[in-house]
């Protein structure tokens, strides 16, 4: 009875090990690749800021080892449009840091750099994306610079999981918060001192607010605009990035939940996800070049590949130094697709390379077009996922297209049947192999 228990037992441990662990492999990768750093590269010369001592200073500050790409552009660009504020990127040293999908971001300005542009005054706001390394001691640098500012005056805005950095900093102790609906709970576990409020797109606790998931951090800076430079300024800067909810009630996402079964399928079973280059332009906005790269990101369904037309840094529409990771014609035989942001047009497609896709072609908001596009590359529920992970609004996205990631979901199912039989031939060969009783 038990010999024939541990057959069973491992029957069943041979039939789910193929797709368990290529799940596991699979979704590692897929979550790994987010951060993976770019090849050493040379660093460009800082190019000359302008800066008025009579506008007050906001900051976005990265981390050593990345940031979310939407946390960071998408404030970055509100406070830009708005032309009422000296806006920098900063990080402990000015180094390329990597974005969310594999964007470069050459930082304005290093801690000691900016301290010396602002005569040791600290900046009036810092915004604080979504690290990947929360509670690690590589985030020190940052936290310490954090504190320093917050005690000297500056005046704080955490995007998405932006909150737990300003927690593990300490920065909200005592104070009601909020940050990602999908991490809220780990962080409530993680920060117990932290009043963790959910179900609210942000949270204005005086000096510091607080936002919810991704695109929630549009929101939380059009509010801090508000505060410091009017209503008609904030609804200028909306306007600007195609933003139409201000001034209106967002939904929320349910405060906590798991991921998609679609979400679930394609980080473990997209086993050869497209390998997708984004063509960076100057002067792409900041937002259309977060909107691709998040997109495809959250989606978990390809890989993106940063390229240029020469390999060479590009300068955004606001100033911001971006480094390639490679140079279009060098990258082309190897992608499947090739996405433009922005309005760069007239794109010759390279030798071996595939047709380049205008991913703005559309009017309205650039994540509302580019989740569009993915509804009809893949299929409508992997879009319906990413513009929940987004914290999009969904009465601008036209979901066309396959209602399901039918491949990935076909996968482990083949691969449990392929083992079944394997298992059945094993039972089948030991039954012929007994020996005849007599």
């Amino acid at each position: 009875m038990l010999k024939r228990l541990a057959f069973v037992l491992a029957a069943v441990a041979a039939v789910l090990v193929v797709p368990a662990v290529g799940a596991t492999v699979s979704a590692l990768g897929a979550f790994g690749a987010l951060y993976a750093p770019g090849p050493p590269r040379a660093v460009p010369a800082a190019a000359p800021i302008a800066h008025d001592p009579a506008k007050p200073t906001a900051v976005v500050v990265v981390g050593d080892r990345g940031a979310v790409v939407s946390d960071a552009l998408a404030p970055y660009e509100v406070l830009a449009a708005t032309g009422r504020f000296n806006v920098y990127t900063v990080a402990p040293h000015r180094e390329p840091v990597p974005l969310t999908g594999g964007l470069d971001l050459v930082p304005d300005l290093g801690f000691a750099d900016l301290a010396a542009r602002l005569g040791g005054a600290a900046p009036d706001l810092v915004v604080v994306p979504a690290f990947p390394d929360v509670g690690e001691p590589s985030t020190e640098p940052v936290t310490t610079w954090l504190r320093e500012q917050a005690a000297r005056g500056s005046k704080l805005l955490s995007v998405c999981n932006g909150g737990a950095v300003l927690a593990s900093a300490g920065l909200l102790d005592g104070r009601p918060a909020t940050a990602h609906w999908l991490k809220v709970d780990a962080w409530a576990a993680a920060y117990p001192a932290v009043r963790w409020v959910r179900g609210q797109r942000f949270v204005d606790d005086g000096t510091v607010v607080t936002t919810a998931g991704i695109l929630s951090g549009v929101d939380g800076t059009l509010h801090w605009v508000e505060r410091l430079a009017g209503p008609a300024v904030a609804a200028e800067a909306a306007s600007a990035i195609g933003w139409r909810h201000y001034g209106t009630a967002v939904p929320v996402t349910p405060p906590a939940g798991m991921p998609d079964a679609a979400a679930i399928v394609n980080a473990a079973f997209r086993w050869n996800p497209d390998k997708t280059g984004v063509l960076l332009a100057n002067g792409a906005g900041e937002v259309e070049l977060a909107s691709v790269f998040d997109t495809e990101g959250q989606s978990l369904s390809s890989r993106t590949l940063s390229v240029s037309a020469d390999g060479g840094p590009i300068r955004s529409r606001h100033g911001l130094v971006f480094l390639p990771r490679a140079a279009l014609a060098d990258a082309a035989p190897e992608l499947d697709r090739l996405l433009v942001p922005g309005a760069t047009r007239g794109i010759t497609p390279p030798p071996g390379g595939p047709a380049p896709e205008y991913v703005h072609d559309r009017p309205g908001f650039a994540y509302e077009t580019a989740v569009s596009a993915l509804a009809r590359r893949t299929d409508v529920a992997t879009a319906r996922w990413t513009a929940k992970v987004l914290e999009l609004p969904t009465d601008g996205v036209v979901f066309e297209g396959r209602a399901w990631p039918w491949l990935p979901t076909a996968l482990p199912i083949v691969l449990v049947l392929l083992g079944g039989a394997a298992v059945a031939a094993v039972v089948r060969l030991r039954r012929n192999r007994r020996p005849e009783t007599i």
